[in-house]
Parts: C-alpha cells; sequence; structure tokens
C-alpha cells in the first residue's frame, strides 16, 4: 500500500471527460476521492480531460462543475476551484496542456520504452482483416506483431528520417516488454497480476501532437503531485500500462483504487440512461440540456432531491460502514468512509431506497429550513401560504409520507383549491340519502365551536353519540365535503387550517352538487 496514505499531503483528482452530462457513477466517483481527500486532510482536485476533440460538447465542463456544487463536494484545487488559474498547477485542462506531453514522449523515444509508428489505418485495417481471416479476431499491436510493421523498429534509421522529414504521418507508441509480470495492489481488490503479453502497445501521442489519455494522465498525474488515483473499473485494463510507464519514466507510482460498476436495477449490465428512461428515474445530478438538439435529460436535483440525501444514497451504492447505521451527512461521511469496505461486486441500483434516502434526510431538516423550501416550493408553483404558521400546519398535516417537499404540496391540494369533482367510488358507496342532512348538521354544531382541531372533533363526536352513529356513516361524508376525497390527514386539523368560512362554503357546495 502506498506510504502517502497515512500523510497529510493526500492529492487525488476526478478527471472527467467534457463528453456530455455527468452520469451518478462519475458522481459517485468524485465523491469516494472527496472523502478520501477530507478524512486525511488532503486535497481534491478537478481536471477535465479533454484530448479527444472530436467528442467535445460544448456546456459539458460548466456542467460537471455546477453538479459538483450542488452536490456539495466542490473540488479544492483545478477548474471550478475559484483559486487563480485553477492553482499552482495549471493549467487544469489538457488540451491547454498540450505543448508539454511532446517532451515526456520524446523521453520515452530515447530511452528506449517507445517507439514511431507510421502504419496508416488503412494499413492497419489490412492486418486486421487477414489476422481474421486465419481465426485471429483480436489483432493487437505488440511485442510480436510490431516486428512486422511499418515503424522505427523494422525501418532504418535513415528510412525513418526521411519519413520524419517528408511529414509522413505517425504516431509515438509504448513498447511493452515481453514477457513480464506487471503487478499492483488495488485498494479495492487486493493484488492484481498481468502478464504483459496480454498488453498491446497503446498510442502514447497522437498524430494530431495530442496525446493519448494514458500519456496525459500518467504525466499529469506525476506533475500534480497526485498520491491515490481512485477511479472507475473500466480503467483496470489500463493500470497495468500506466504501471510500466511509471516504471520507465522513473517515478514513483500512486496508489490505485480501481470503484466497481453501477449496475441497473433488473439484469445485468452498467446503469445507462436508457434504464432511467425505461424504469423513471434520472441518470444525471442535475438537469441537463443537449446543446445540439435542445432536448432536456431529467435531474437529481429538479426532481426534488436535497444534495445531502442523493451524496447519502450514491455512497452507499458499493459501500457501508459495516453496521447498521444508514443515514450520514456528509461530514459523518467523510469520518466513516473507508476504502477497504470499498465493494468489488456491482452495485445494483435501487431508486426506492434512493427515494427512501431523501425522505430521511428531509425529516432531518431544521423546522425552519423546511418551511422556507416548501414556501419556496409553493411560489414556484403558484400557491399561497400566507403565513410561516400556515407551512408549518401543512409540514404537520402532511409530512409523514412525503418523500420530496413537493408532495407535501402534491397532498395538499384540498387546501388550496376548493373541490370541483368527488370521488365517484366512494360518493357511491357513502353518499346516503342522509349524507346532506349530516353536513347540514355537523355544520351548525362546529359553528358553536371556536374552529380548533380539537373542538372540532369533539363536537364531530358528540353528534355521533347523540344522533346514535356510527364513524364510517358519517366521517367519509365529512371528508368528501370538505376535501372530495376519503383518505389524507386528520380532516378536523384540515378545517381548522382553512378556517369556518372556507368550511362552510365546501360543506354547503358538497351539499347543492351531490344532492
Amino acid at each position: 500500500m502506498n506510504s502517502n496514505m497515512t500523510q497529510s499531503n493526500v492529492r487525488v483528482r476526478f478527471a472527467p471527460s467534457p463528453t456530455g452530462p455527468l452520469h451518478i457513477g462519475g458522481v459517485r466517483t468524485a465523491l469516494y476521492n472527496y472523502l478520501f481527500a477530507k478524512q486525511h486532510g488532503g486535497s481534491f482536485i478537478l481536471r477535465v480531460e479533454d484530448t479527444d476533440q472530436t467528442r467535445f460538447v460544448p456546456g459539458a465542463e460548466a456542467y460537471i462543475v455546477e453538479a459538483l456544487n450542488w452536490c456539495g463536494i466542490a473540488p479544492d484545487e483545478g477548474v471550478g476551484s475559484g483559486l487563480p488559474d485553477g492553482g499552482p498547477h495549471a493549467p487544469y485542462r489538457q488540451s491547454e496542456r498540450k505543448p508539454m506531453y511532446r517532451a515526456y514522449a520524446d523521453q520515452l523515444l530515447e530511452s528506449g520504452h517507445a517507439y514511431i509508428a507510421f502504419d496508416s489505418q488503412e494499413e492497419l485495417t489490412a492486418v486486421r482483416e487477414r489476422a481474421k481471416s486465419v481465426g485471429k479476431a483480436n489483432f493487437q499491436y505488440n511485442s510480436i506483431t510490431r516486428t512486422t510493421l511499418r515503424n522505427s523498429l523494422t525501418l532504418s534509421e535513415d528510412e525513418v528520417q526521411r519519413l520524419l522529414d517528408a511529414g509522413e504521418p505517425y504516431v509515438i507508441r509504448m513498447k511493452i516488454p515481453r514477457n513480464v509480470e506487471v503487478k499492483f495492489e488495488d485498494m479495492v481488490r487486493g493484488w492484481v497480476r498481468v502478464d504483459s503479453a496480454h498488453i498491446d502497445d497503446k498510442v502514447l501521442l497522437k498524430g494530431d501532437g495530442m496525446p493519448t489519455y494514458h500519456l496525459a494522465n500518467i504525466v499529469d498525474d506525476h506533475l500534480m503531485g497526485i498520491t491515490h488515483v481512485i477511479r472507475g473499473e473500466e480503467w483496470l485494463p489500463s493500470a497495468p500500462l500506466h504501471v510500466l510507464l511509471y516504471e520507465c519514466f522513473g517515478w514513483q507510482a500512486p496508489a490505485f483504487a480501481h470503484l466497481s460498476l453501477l449496475l441497473r436495477p433488473d439484469g445485468n449490465g452498467k446503469l445507462s440512461k436508457r434504464d432511467g428512461d425505461r424504469l423513471g428515474f434520472p441518470v444525471f445530478p442535475i438537469n441537463w440540456v443537449n446543446p445540439s438538439n435542445g432536448e432536456t435529460a431529467s435531474g437529481y436535483r429538479e426532481l426534488g432531491f436535497l444534495p445531502q440525501g442523493f451524496i447519502n444514497m450514491l455512497a452507499f451504492l458499493g459501500w457501508n460502514p459495516g453496521n447498521n447505521e444508514e443515514i450520514f451527512s456528509l461530514d459523518s461521511l467523510v469520518e466513516q468512509f473507508n476504502l477497504s469496505k470499498v465493494h468489488k461486486a456491482g452495485a445494483r441500483f435501487d431508486f426506492a431506497k434512493a427515494r427512501w434516502f431523501n425522505q430521511q434526510h428531509l425529516r432531518a431538516l431544521e423546522p425552519s429550513v423546511l418551511r422556507e423550501l416548501l414556501m419556496d416550493e409553493a411560489a414556484n408553483r403558484g400557491f399561497s401560504i400566507a403565513t410561516p404558521a400556515m407551512a408549518d400546519s401543512l409540514i404537520e398535516l402532511f409530512m409523514e409520507r412525503a418523500e420530496f417537499i413537493s408532495d407535501i404540496l402534491d397532498a395538499s391540494t384540498s387546501i388550496f383549491e376548493t373541490p370541483t369533482t368527488y370521488e365517484e367510488k366512494m360518493v357511491a358507496k357513502k353518499w346516503t340519502p342522509d349524507a346532506a342532512g349530516y353536513v347540514r348538521g355537523l355544520k351548525a354544531l362546529f359553528a358553536e365551536t371556536n374552529y380548533s382541531a380539537e373542538s372540532l372533533e369533539a363536537s364531530f363526536k358528540a353528534y355521533l353519540a347523540s344522533h346514535e352513529l356510527g364513524f364510517g356513516q358519517v366521517g367519509p361524508v365529512l371528508r368528501l365535503a370538505i376535501a372530495g376525497v376519503t383518505k389524507g390527514p386528520s380532516i378536523f386539523a384540515v378545517m381548522a387550517l382553512l378556517g369556518q368560512s372556507t368550511s362552510e362554503s365546501r360543506m354547503d357546495a358538497s351539499i347543492q352538487t351531490l344532492g
């Protein structure tokens, strides 16, 4: 294990590509990096790996920064950190670092760890087709095949120079050694061992002078002092190559930790936007507007998730503290998180569980915060919550089942809107010829109270007793008259909130409509 783990100079980076919106799997990777850095008093760096300009999407970088800020895991250094130029290792976009990579590729050429390859795409395609024709479907440019291809290892120095002088297109490839065991200790998976025969001679510098991920990643991590690389398992096959590159440069490699995939709720495979669309949940932290067609992909923020609920849910997709505790603030996650407890197996996404996490954090909010959120949500939806006391009453009435702040408003439509229709099935079942008489009698009796929930309920019970009636005969009738439906919180609390005038008006309307 890397000795830097216990030191205060822990430096980790999240290095997404700006090719579109940030998947929640990427947010989880950023979160684990953040938690690890904060736990060790280190730095969390955001670096944008935009070497593949053909896949660059306008707005994607700004989206990544906004998403991390909403989650509460803003970078200490790098893009979006607020530091001048991003910090002391600027620039933090690989496209802006392009001039520096050539020198490192040349260093590998000079030390014999890399070589120049002139093979055109047409030539390589022909080689692959010939390999397929003899039953070798997976052609690799490696220690065996490179001896028959057009590169600086097979051509004379004069021919290589002639081709360079003539402007012949070329790439620089890593020269993978033969019959070498590459091994490293992964902080999640333990020891990983790979025979170099299974590693191909990856391109390090492309024909346009841009580095590939492999070269840029290693150089940047070294120059930025990255001590721990925590990334998705899709990069695990590349890790042996990266370990070799560190050895070729004579640099100390960081500690590696490769995180398992987020899996779809049903079936096998990685969670995708298609799964979210099919099953009705977002796979992005915040809304994303596609710049090419204007289409919007939904996000958790806009769905009503609290950032702390979203982060808590993500943390548990692949990790748990080893006990029954599930509800964590960001600070408590920093205290409890441990890479050794991150699961090797993929984590299956459960949207119902995600909503549950949000519900727990919603319930834990300070009353003043909850009140402010509800009043803001109501204003956005065109509802008028006249006073903070009314907001508190709505919260008390409708909070129990709410997973989102919007659920309180959805459940309280009877407060804001006079019923224009009545629950048809229950009207047929409960609105008997005596129902209108019950409502008139209750209206008169209620008028003698102070219209508090307690006095209304006491008066209602007295009415039942004096008329020898059961709750099932009269209770649903009163609910229909006031709310139009027969399910909900205490109807007496609802009437107290509505007040006498509105309650009486609704009772009169129900008699007029239902007879």
